[in-house]
């Protein structure tokens, strides 16, 4: 075990903390000092207690409130933004007279703009910290939406969503991290993802309604997302404007367990880099997850609309609805089941939530009655709603804790390139083979992302990941164990 240092955290009571989360209320033996007074004995810390002593709260201190607050509402205008692309197809389409697979670019044109994200979020953290991010995020989305809102010529557009693409995976990746490593992390990433699913539910209604109701064309939406970003900018630069490159340095040096000893008495920390952490095949497992859980979210998200008209014949206002539901679904089930899952353990809930997705998806696909799948959608967005969270939450459980801002940064970023890879693989098909093929294709990715859930270490009882890295199992270990047992049974009957 490591011994403490000076100059870090390094003791603490038996009374409060044992030898293994979670922290017990069980008292400590008492000892008596020279004066006659009770003392606690102190132990050195293990490195589990020590992330669990830094683990900050979403209200203390008191400016994790403001901060808290302006992730909420970044993850609002998130949504809106990957809610109304789906909306807004149908009238885009006859605006510049283009084909399903040309329109599709706009979905594909924001990966880029992710994946320069993914890599340069650690970076960004190490050199300007979370204020940073909070400036950076809405500019580039301005630096998108206002050429949007003046409708340039299509071949623009694509060129144009890569900035707002990079502001988008960004904050994603940042605040993803940051609420990730708090206390009740579940709930809290509920909130989080639940505000992503209001945007994402509220941004279809207001971008229907206009183009539908008041007859505007779809470039006014950007118009109002214009005002919403300036709002944001005000409201998070000042939040993040202490959160400086010099206080996450600071921090990861403690999330390591201290650094080394400078000559001038501060202590120097070896940046954990993205590369370091792509090393580590959870990285790649949960970016892979997530990747496949964005691209079936978006690509219904987005192809909705489009398939309740042309397949299910559906009234423009109601195919908007439908949407709608999807995403109102979706919120509720991140904010309803953000409670549940962490009670049940993340394995098996969302092993049960993917096994019902896929139940509902099949539904969606088979029955031919409008009405029925609105219902489906619905309940597949509750369903879908509390994966992204959980697999966030799991990355924290499973990595070190120095990795987790550059590698749950990196998964969220990479996965949310599946806003864009997926959605555009939907369009570029539907042109020659219609827009059913997006029911199979959703079917695909989840059963796809299921796989790699059970892949991931940890059994399916509550607490199976922390006893995953305490005993530091490997990537499939619970598919190796359950083979093992499938083999032992099948040769007892030709033993006897």
């Amino acid at each position: 075990m490591e011994m403490p240092s000076e100059k870090s955290p390094a003791t603490v009571s038996t009374s409060t903390t044992q030898e293994k989360p979670p922290i017990s209320d069980t008292p400590a033996t008492t000892t008596s000092n020279s004066d006659g007074e009770a003392t606690t004995p102190s132990v050195p810390l293990t490195p589990e207690e020590r992330h669990l002593a830094q683990m900050q709260r979403w209200n203390t201190p008191r400016i994790n409130l403001y901060r808290f607050l302006a992730a909420n509402w970044s993850f609002i205008l998130m949504g809106m933004n990957d809610g109304a692309v789906g909306a807004l197809i149908p009238y885009i389409e006859p605006y510049y007279d283009i084909s399903y697979t040309v329109l599709s670019l706009v979905f594909l044109a924001p990966f880029v703009g992710y994946l320069v994200a993914a890599l340069s979020n650690n970076l960004i953290h190490h050199h300007l910290g979370q204020r940073g991010v909070a400036i950076l995020g809405p500019i580039f989305r301005l630096i998108g939406y206002i050429p949007l809102a003046c409708h340039p010529p299509y071949p623009a557009l694509p060129v144009v969503m890569l900035f707002p693409g990079f502001g988008n995976g960004l904050e994603d990746s940042a605040w993803n991290a940051w609420i990730g490593n708090m206390h009740s992390a579940n709930e809290l990433l509920g909130f989080l993802h639940g505000a992503y699913g209001l945007g994402a539910t509220i941004g279809p209604l207001i971008a229907t309604a206009m183009v539908t109701k008041s007859n505007l064309q779809w470039y006014a939406f950007y118009y109002v997302m214009i005002a919403l970003s300036v709002v944001e900018f005000a409201l998070a630069v000042p939040a993040f404007w202490k959160a400086t490159g010099a206080v996450h340095r600071a921090q990861q040096g403690l999330a390591a367990g201290g650094g080394e000893e400078a000559g001038d008495g501060e202590e120097v920390h070896k940046r954990t880099t993205t590369r370091t952490t792509l090393k580590n095949p959870i990285t790649w497992l949960v970016a892979l997850f997530l990747l496949g859980y964005v691209g079936a979210e978006v690509s219904l998200g987005g192809w909705i609309v489009t398939f309740m008209l042309k397949v299910r014949h559906a009234e423009a206002f109601a195919a908007g609805l439908t949407v709608t539901f999807f995403w109102l679904g979706l919120t509720l089930g991140r904010v309803v089941l953000g409670f549940v899952t962490g009670r049940v353990g993340e394995k098996l809930a969302i092993t049960i939530y993917l096994l019902l997705s896929v139940a509902l998806q099949l539904l969606y696909w088979l029955v031919p009655s409008f009405v029925a799948s609105a219902i489906f959608v619905a309940f597949l967005g509750f369903f879908l709603g509390p994966l992204f969270p959980a697999a966030i939450v799991a990355a924290t459980k499973l990595l070190p804790s120095d990795h987790h801002v550059s590698a749950i940064g990196f998964a969220a970023a990479f996965g949310g390139g599946g806003a864009a890879i997926f959605p555009f693989a939907v369009g570029a098909i539907a042109q020659s083979k219609g827009v059913e093929v997006l029911q199979p294709i959703c079917l695909a990715i989840l059963v796809f992302i299921l796989v790699m859930w059970w892949i991931l270490p940890g059994g399916m009882r509550r607490g199976g990941l922390e006893k995953a890295r305490e005993n530091k199992e490997r990537v499939g270990h619970q598919l190796v164990v359950l083979w093992g047992r499938m083999k032992s049974r099948g040769q007892k009957p030709e033993a006897s």
